[in-house]
């Protein structure tokens, strides 16, 4: 839970949400952020690849999933409240589920094998970032 000096009583005021003893300072201190860009970067790649680019809606939707995650992150963060920061993570999570199952897809698509997609879901799952220790649960 972010600690209540993240909101501010005054105007114009910024106080940095904690979790735990450490404050957060920026959105990208999160690990939560660092796995859902880290999984974007990975899904910007195997877009790349030849014999999946030509897809251009599976490309599409799968680029769109990825990117929402830690952009929700981020705009989550950037709200003045604990319950806006949560709706922003359902929402971020919810994408990474989209992502999920995106990889499948690319797997019965064949353009990835079984050992790829089981490497890739691993960091879509919710469940593991929070195994992984996201410091904002997600």
């Amino acid at each position: 839970m972010l600690h209540e000096d993240f909101r501010s009583s005054k105007p114009g005021a910024i106080h940095a949400p904690r979790i735990g003893m450490a404050p957060v300072r920026r959105f990208e201190d999160f690990d939560c952020w660092k796995l859902a860009n880290e999984l974007k970067l990975a899904i910007y790649e195997l877009v790349e690849r030849a014999h999946i680019k030509p897809d251009r809606d599976f490309c599409d939707q799968i680029r769109s999933a990825v990117a929402s995650a830690p952009a929700n992150i981020a705009e989550g963060f950037g709200r003045r409240s604990d319950a806006e920061f949560a709706r922003f993570l359902d929402i971020a999570r919810g994408s990474l589920n989209e992502c999920r199952n995106h990889i499948g897809d690319a797997r019965d698509r064949n353009y990835i094998d079984e050992s790829e997609r089981s490497a890739r879901l691993p960091v879509s799952s919710g469940t593991s970032v929070e195994e992984r220790g996201s410091g904002a649960e997600l």
